[in-house]
């Protein structure tokens, strides 16, 4: 997925660290490059917006519930799949 300009971090990193940064997990500077790209990226900005959609409404049903992480580790695995998936399809589609 990509907006076509070019950016100083790359859609597919900004993308691979949406839900580290989504979870406060990155350091401060890494936040500002990709609040910078989200910014500039139309994309990766509705694609962020998808995604934190999903945290809310995950949070607000499952509330203080603890995620086992063998689910956590699926549900990402395949999202990653999803994505790789949705960029080679981009890719074709070029």
């Amino acid at each position: 997925m990509s907006c076509g300009k070019p950016h100083e971090v790359p859609c597919s990193e900004v993308l691979a660290r949406v839900y580290s940064y989504l979870d406060g997990e990155i350091e401060v500077s890494g936040c500002a490059e990709i609040r910078e790209h989200l910014d500039e990226c139309g994309p990766c900005l509705r694609e962020y917006g998808l995604e934190e959609a999903v945290k809310r409404l995950v949070h607000k049903h499952c509330g203080s519930e603890p995620v086992p992480t063998e689910l956590r580790t699926k549900v990402l695995s395949r999202i990653q799949a999803v994505r790789v998936e949705l960029e080679v399809t981009d890719f074709r589609a070029e």
